[in-house]
């Protein structure tokens, strides 16, 4: 119950501890064409001691200065590392292939990542040829959870990393745990406290949250192309999602409503449906799920009760038909990393759209005047702050970034504009800083690409634009006057500078050879764009597109811009 969680879970460990006393399955996991096999909870609980106990014993234990790296997609070996280091004090830290090959050394340099847990060969390749390098010189355990070869092995050993299988670690624990006890686990209670602040708010605003209810969690195969046959075999009842999931069942829907009379049926059916929840009744019975509903309802397992999508917004449209089609409560959340995910939620029984919900019971939630963007507070505009015990303690040895977002006050300021609506809830309107999220939710930063694409010969400016609705990048390409005729040259073109940005042959190749770059620099797929406009004037400081000190005003240039990029994401197929 939530007075059990509020009064006896301090951390993440006794958390966890708390609901396997019944011992029913806990992590699931599939091979193709099979159905799910199960962990319970004590099998992941004791999996993770031994795990913990493997690492304790080699030298890694509670400590401020040495952190221990997970570098692997989502399974259950990810959340049995995550829970061995929360079993023994220790801190876990996140590592992500879409970062960049960059961003991983940085991090594994910054935390004094002296163990890393993977789950490929492949990533332990690459941190092994980053400590050959000497650009992570403190990585001296690496923890496979897949088998590899000798000679991976062998590789480590010789650049001084000590290579073991997942399985042999935690034998090794178990060893360890039996021969030489630690004493009972602890949990580090302040940094746990902001997580388990925000498990208890949302236990106030719905009536699931897995772990804290012994619910099962499955993962997929590890290949998205056969999520839909994960979802109809394991059939969920909880299903957190993000927009661009929810937009292809959207699209998918109405592409295949194709003559005039399929689409009027899909339409009276939302309609009817809709009609329903704005009275209270929700249901998967009706006329309409029989006839149309069903087969959506039974592609997500034909057993989701409830639904929770965030990471991006997601749109009015998707978000209604979504409440009408799957027959469950369907909620919106809003928050970042550095509030433990969330600080709004949308509240049980509110239909209504546009808004992110409002604040959950373990933080408060005010808007700062933002001057220069002309919004003020007392307009209900602002600057979205946040303040609560789930707000982070500060980004890891960086006390000059930490003094930027988080006040004196103990205020996070989130970047993000925010507008009170009338009845209390909360409508994300702006961003104050670039970094923004795609539909899917994977983080942009603009500035980043543009510097890579300004490599591009032809190319003398270049605009990257992202929108949160949509799961794609466009661009702006200003082309250099002084080389551009040379590069069409080739292609066997000539024309005036205005003419030669009209031509969709010249289009195509400037846009293949930004992507070229773009994969040879490293860029993932998602942070490519995938449709340009050739505009033939310069941004300039006189037009209004650049600042004193010649940087985009990234607001003015998508202003400026607005119908051509619209034009530019009707001509994407998403």
């Amino acid at each position: 119950s939530f007075q059990r969680l509020q009064e006896n879970v301090l951390n993440l460990k006794l958390g966890f501890e708390s609901i396997y006393y019944n011992n029913g399955p806990c992590l699931g996991y599939r091979k193709p064409n099979q159905p799910y096999r199960w962990l319970s909870y004590k099998q992941v609980s004791d999996r993770a001691e031994y795990l913990g106990s493997c690492l304790l014993h080699k030298g890694y234990g509670p400590s401020t200065d040495h952190f221990i790296g997970i570098f692997a997609q989502n399974r259950p070996e990810w959340i049995i590392s995550e829970l061995a280091c929360y079993t023994y004090s220790m801190v876990a830290v996140p590592l992500y292939d879409t970062l960049g090959a960059d961003a991983i050394i940085y991090i594994v340099n910054k935390a004094n990542i002296s163990a890393v847990i993977c789950d490929t060969p492949q990533k332990a390749s690459l941190l092994i040829d980053n400590v050959k390098k000497g650009l992570t010189p403190g990585l001296k355990l690496i923890i496979l959870m897949d088998p590899f070869e000798d000679d991976l092995k062998e590789r480590g050993e010789k650049n001084g990393v000590e290579i073991l299988l997942l399985f042999d670690a935690e034998v090794w624990g178990l060893f360890f745990h039996v021969l030489f006890p630690t004493g009972d686990p602890k949990g580090a209670m302040l940094t746990h406290e902001n997580i388990v602040a925000n498990s208890s708010a949302f236990l106030k605003c719905m009536e699931t949250v897995v772990y804290s209810c012994g619910a099962k969690v499955g993962f997929f195969q590890g290949d998205i192309r056969l999520l839909p046959d994960d979802m109809k075999t394991l059939k969920p009842t909880v299903f957190p999602s993000v927009p661009r999931l929810l937009n292809r069942i959207y699209d998918k829907v109405h592409n295949e409503a194709k003559t005039p009379l399929k689409k009027f049926l899909l339409n009276l059916a939302v309609s009817c449906k809709f009609s329903e929840v704005k009275k209270g009744i929700i249901r998967r019975d009706s006329f309409w799920d029989k006839l149309i509903f069903g087969k959506i309802q039974d592609s997500l397992g034909g057993r989701v009760s409830l639904m929770v999508t965030g990471a991006a917004p997601i749109s009015s449209p998707v978000l209604m038909f979504l409440r009408a089609a799957i027959g469950c409560p369907v909620f919106e959340a809003y928050g970042q990393t550095e509030c433990s995910a969330g600080c709004t939620f949308t509240l049980p029984g509110d239909w209504t759209s546009g808004h992110v919900g409002v604040p959950l019971a373990c933080n408060h939630v005010k808007l700062e005047d933002v001057p220069d963007m002309n919004y003020f507070s007392v307009n209900s505009e602002g600057e979205i702050c946040i303040k609560g015990i789930n707000v982070f303690q500060g980004y890891l040895k960086d006390p000059e970034k930490t003094k930027e977002v988080l006040d004196e006050d103990g205020w996070l300021h989130t970047g993000d504009i925010g507008r009170w609506l009338p009845n209390g809830t909360l409508k994300i309107i702006d961003r104050k800083k670039n970094i923004f999220k795609l539909a899917q939710g994977e983080y942009i930063a603009p500035e980043k690409i543009e510097n890579i694409y300004i490599r591009s010969s032809p190319v003398l400016q270049v605009f990257v634009h992202g929108d949160s609705l949509r799961s794609s990048l466009v661009g702006v390409v200003v082309p250099d006057p002084e080389v551009l005729p040379s590069f069409v040259a080739k292609l066997g073109v000539k024309g005036s500078l205005e003419e030669l940005c009209k031509n969709q042959v010249i289009n195509k190749a400037i846009l293949e050879d930004l992507q070229k770059i773009g994969r040879e620099s490293g860029l993932k797929s998602f942070e490519q764009v995938k449709s340009i406009l050739l505009h033939p004037d310069p941004f300039s400081i006189e037009n209004g597109l650049l600042t004193p000190t010649l940087k985009a005003k990234r607001g003015e240039l998508a202003k400026y811009f607005q119908t051509q990029i619209n034009s530019l994401y009707e001509n994407i197929q998403e």
